[in-house]
């Protein structure tokens, strides 16, 4: 009798990257959000715009924006003209973005760095970000060098417009407390268990996060509420289970904890226009 052949299923590779789809039917502002990797935003409805110090960044339906590393922004996503805001997001990590350096120096070499840049997407480029988005997507079947594939076509098409990420860095310390945390969001993340996660002593952990302008809890707490933020930006789901999902027993200390972060209460992005 023959073997049946087996379809292989391929866990989501952290050192890759990741996709998702933003939507809302409400305009909102988004106060100092901190990017923890590269951003491909690709605007289909609606519009972005981002604020720095250094200006201001607009980006329409058929756009594209890519936002560095490390960068903070003010984020406004506005549906108007259309009923709501969509977009669709590929978060570059760190280990693919100092890869591509690695590999294609030349090229990467004579692009310019981006710290914000809005182009346009064309009949070439948008199939192949459709392509990067459906590889990093959860339940995704390609193997990781074929997902490492798709998103690297799409940063050398961009190189060849002339645009590349500046080369990344190691991880910080608040990025490993962040995937740490990430991994169980309601768990009990007092100093001593997120350092021994991350097989290090409470106090050495603590100098590492002052050093870089954080602390255990402040970066468990981000944590905790930009997986939120995402899940009310991609998901359907009740506040209330967003929150306990992140951590947080109580629907008003979560709502007070977002506000105060965010600048809005999360129940705007329920609500329809």
């Amino acid at each position: 009798m023959s073997a049946q052949p087996q379809t292989q299923h391929y866990p989501d590779p952290q050192a890759i990257g990741a996709a998702c789809q933003i939507h809302a039917r409400v305009a909102h502002r988004v106060a100092t959000l901190t990017l923890h990797a590269d951003l491909l935003v690709w605007v289909q409805s609606g519009s972005k715009t981002v604020h720095h110090a250094r200006g201001s960044h607009r980006c329409h339906a058929g756009q594209l924006l890519m936002l560095a590393k490390d960068s903070v922004w003010d984020v406004v996503n506005d549906p108007a003209p259309q009923p709501r805001y969509l977009a669709c997001v590929l978060q570059i990590d760190p280990e693919m973005a100092a890869d591509f350096h690695q590999r294609y120096p030349a090229l990467a070499g004579n692009a310019r760095p981006v710290l914000a840049q809005v182009l346009a997407v064309d009949d070439t480029l948008g199939p192949s970000l459709q392509a990067a988005a459906d590889a990093l997507s959860g339940s995704s079947p390609l193997s990781p060098t074929l997902q490492r594939h798709r998103v690297t076509e799409v940063l050398l098409m961009l190189a060849e417009r002339g645009w590349v990420f500046p080369p990344n860095s190691q991880l910080s310390s608040a990025d490993r407390v962040r995937r740490v945390v990430a991994g169980r969001l309601h768990a009990d993340w007092n100093a001593e268990a997120v350092a021994q996660a991350l097989h290090t002593s409470p106090s050495t952990l603590a100098r590492q996060l002052a050093k870089e302008g954080s602390s255990i809890a402040a970066t468990v707490r981000e944590a905790r509420l930009e997986t939120a933020l995402g899940m009310l930006q991609t998901s359907e789901l009740p506040v209330g289970e967003i929150a306990q999902h992140c951590g947080y027993a109580s629907h008003s200390r979560f709502g007070a904890a977002f506000k105060s972060r965010f600048g809005f209460v999360p129940s705007l992005l329920r609500e329809t226009a």
